[in-house]
């Protein structure tokens, strides 16, 4: 089973408020319902900007085997960051290392988030085809 919109931006705002807590300079000043429009911001820019931006760089990313992902979500963050201030959202990144080690920790969540999600929707698979 694909996993819903709503599944993947619970995710994204559980990995947000995961990096606000943990790295300095990734900080949030507003409410519940921005924060989540701050999680929607957070996954158009990985979608859109994201994508192209992973394409066009295939060859350094080829070249230092995987490690300028890290470089990419950082500034994919930091993008986030510049996104949701001029949408009057509370969230805010002080510069590269901190979008760069917020991303690190973002990716980290998320990818443990998402796995017990396909863990749960498996297991549902597997309880369903057993009856």
């Amino acid at each position: 089973m694909k996993r819903t919109f709503v599944v993947r931006l619970l995710v994204n705002a559980a990995a947000l408020w995961v990096a606000i807590r943990v790295v300095p300079g990734v900080e949030y000043t507003d409410g519940w319902v921005a924060f989540f429009g701050v999680a929607l911001v957070f996954g158009a820019v990985n979608t859109f900007v994201g994508i192209v931006a992973k394409i066009l760089m295939l060859p350094l990313i080829i070249v230092t085997l995987g490690l300028f992902l890290l470089v990419i979500n950082g500034l994919l963050l930091w993008l986030t960051s510049g996104v949701a201030g001029a949408l009057g959202l509370g969230f805010h990144v002080s510069g590269f290392w901190a979008a760069f080690w917020g991303a690190l920790v973002v990716s980290v969540v998320s990818t443990l988030l998402g796995l017990m999600v396909v863990d749960g929707d498996a297991g549902r698979r597997r309880a369903r085809q057993s009856e």
